[in-house]
């Protein structure tokens, strides 16, 4: 919780979450680790500034978070540090970290391109960034589904979601054929063998989860167009850290990140372990 109204938002979306999951909800903010060492002079001054507006801000979450979801156990805390290692040590255990989609100085995006790639791929659970929220929820979760080594822990987190939700989800498996200046145009062969391959995917969970209601999709486009334009209004998009084409060391993969920057909804980066 950073402060700003999406983080607030994050922490209503993560008190919910909590409460469908009937575990406890941790709310922190991280301040610089020099504002909280003892200084003299006006440093002091300017540290217990900070330390009462970091009070502010996770008294106002707490709030938030109490009001909506009474029957949730809520913990505050304040943290020393950068964010974004802060964030990841503080997930250690956790089953979910919740980070707000826009951060506080007004350029959309900004927290983008610190916290939220700081934190997804590498917190040690599945990351959700909480961006704008659809007015009237649809309730649906979208899946992308690439055909990668991440396919299967990426379905098992968007069927439990979508049970937990008690809400359809919509499998999304989008295909191009890159060359040179563009891609391939589809046919009809290609299409049927896509199609194919998401059926195969899907099959052992629709097993598993009976209860979810599935809709499959298979749409010639890049993927971040395709899963923007099938996740507006949608509860939650559902994609993995990694994908194909990843190279050793990259830790988020391009389809996840430009799900960041474009996701209409809040969105789940699954924790992918090469």
């Amino acid at each position: 919780m950073d402060g700003s109204r999406a983080g607030l938002e994050a922490t209503g979306w993560a008190a919910a979450e909590a409460a469908l999951r009937e575990v406890p909800l941790k709310v922190v903010h991280v301040l610089p680790s020099w504002a909280c060492e003892p200084r003299p002079g006006r440093y002091a001054e300017v540290a217990r500034w900070m330390h009462e507006g970091g009070r502010t801000v996770l008294a106002a979450a707490g709030e938030r978070a109490r009001r909506e979801q009474p029957k949730v156990a809520v913990e505050t805390e304040l943290l020393p540090g950068d964010p974004r290692a802060a964030l990841v040590e503080a997930a250690a255990g956790a089953e979910l970290l919740v980070i707000g989609g826009h951060g506080l100085g007004g350029v959309r995006g900004m927290l983008l391109g610190s916290v939220a790639y700081g934190v997804a791929g590498r917190a040690p659970c599945d990351v959700v960034v909480v961006r704008d929220l659809p007015a009237t929820p649809r309730g649906e979760v979208v899946v992308g589904v690439d055909g990668s080594f991440a396919t299967a822990r990426v379905l098992d987190v968007a069927f439990a979601e979508a049970r937990l939700h008690g809400a359809r989800l919509r499998a999304v498996h989008a295909w191009v054929w890159p060359r040179a200046g563009g891609f391939d145009p589809a046919d009809e062969e290609s299409e049927r063998d896509e199609s194919a391959a998401l059926k195969e995917a899907l099959a052992a969970r629709r097993e598993r989860f009976p209860e979810v209601a599935v809709v499959e999709e298979v749409v010639h486009g890049h993927p971040v167009a395709v899963l923007r334009q099938a996740a507006a209004g949608a509860d939650l998009l559902v994609v993995g850290s990694h994908g194909y084409g990843t190279f050793t060391g990259m830790v988020l993969g391009s389809v996840s990140q430009g799900m960041l920057h474009h996701a209409p909804c809040p969105l789940a980066v699954v924790r992918i372990r090469a």
